[in-house]
């Protein structure tokens, strides 16, 4: 076991330096779907780092993305990019904290009404701001960032975000959310400060979706309010990180490579049935698969063991 672990964590710096010739080799439309493509893996494995382990369910990803990709728009024409970034840093993370604070007490369907709500709130206090004090609706993006270097940010946040994740699993805290989402009462009974660590998680989960949404900005030419919020991009995440599987730090990517191909599908061949289909598929995916890929693979794994142990 100790020596497989060695060689998965040997081979990372190839992956990586694999991924990061991405836009040396790749052409327009592949490039631009591999931004996609790593945008989603930030997103459902951030959003996996609160919700799989706690099993709060959330679909404010959507308001961190949209925070960090309209500070983008305000502050593109008169600030520095790693200024912008850092700025759109502490505005994500001062939300989830206020957010976590007051809420993160529900749970359940509380806790996933509360949070599809809390998207929709900052929306309408973006497009109010913008109405009746700035006078305008929507802003335009000029930033000198190539689409590469979108890429090779992404994955950054990806090698950061997965970095996170492997170091919260195996600290103390990670034990407390996995108690906390096993049974919060008993947590708390055996002496864990629930709300510090279920913040605490919250916090960092919404610093990288908030990251996201700024790094991706510079995609856009034009942002206004429906477009930086967009709730269709919270169920996009969540499908695909169950699609995945949210009880191993991998499982996410699982999901986000074969969904964000079927997206692109859809949205290019049936633009106007691309709810409906999105729909169908999370019911799909939450009746048929409720371990998801991974748990698949898992169980595959443990099935051939067996039968190999009972053949010898």
């Amino acid at each position: 076991m100790n020596a497989r672990l060695f060689a998965g964590a040997a081979g990372i710096p190839f992956l990586v330096a694999a991924l990061a010739a991405v836009p040396l080799v790749a052409d327009g439309y592949q490039l631009s779907l591999a931004i996609s493509i790593m945008n989603y893996t930030v997103l459902s494995t951030a959003w996996a780092l609160f919700s799989g382990p706690t099993r709060y369910v959330s679909l404010a990803t959507v308001a961190f993305f949209g925070i960090g990709a309209y500070t983008v728009a305000v502050f593109s024409e008169i600030l520095p990019w790693p200024l912008i970034l850092l700025i759109a840093l502490g505005i994500g993370m001062a939300v989830a904290l206020i957010v976590g604070l007051s809420t993160l007490r529900l749970s359940g369907v509380y806790f996933v009404i509360f949070t599809f709500g809390l998207a929709e709130l900052v929306r309408q206090l973006v497009t109010w701001w913008e109405v009746n004090v700035t006078r305008t609706l929507g802003r335009y993006v000029f930033i000198d960032i190539t689409t590469e270097q979108i890429y090779w940010q992404l994955l950054a946040l990806v090698v950061l975000v997965f970095a996170a994740g492997l170091l919260i699993r195996r600290s103390r805290l990670g034990l407390a959310l996995r108690v906390i989402g096993d049974d919060e009462a008993v947590a708390r009974h055996v002496g864990i400060n629930t709300t510090i660590a279920k913040v605490a998680l919250f916090t960092l989960s919404a610093a990288f979706m908030t990251l996201a949404g700024a790094v991706m900005a510079p995609r856009w030419t034009y942002i206004d309010p429906a477009i930086a919020f967009n709730p269709v991009v919270s169920f996009q995440v969540l499908i695909m990180a169950l699609l995945g599987g949210v009880h191993r730090l991998y499982g996410p990517v699982l999901g986000v490579i074969p969904l964000a191909l079927l997206f692109e599908f859809l949205l290019a061949n049936f633009p106007n049935h691309f709810s409906i289909l999105l729909g169908l598929a999370f019911m799909l995916i939450v009746y048929a698969i409720p371990r998801g890929i991974a748990g698949l693979a898992e169980q595959a794994g443990r099935l051939l063991g067996r039968s190999g142990g009972g053949g010898s």
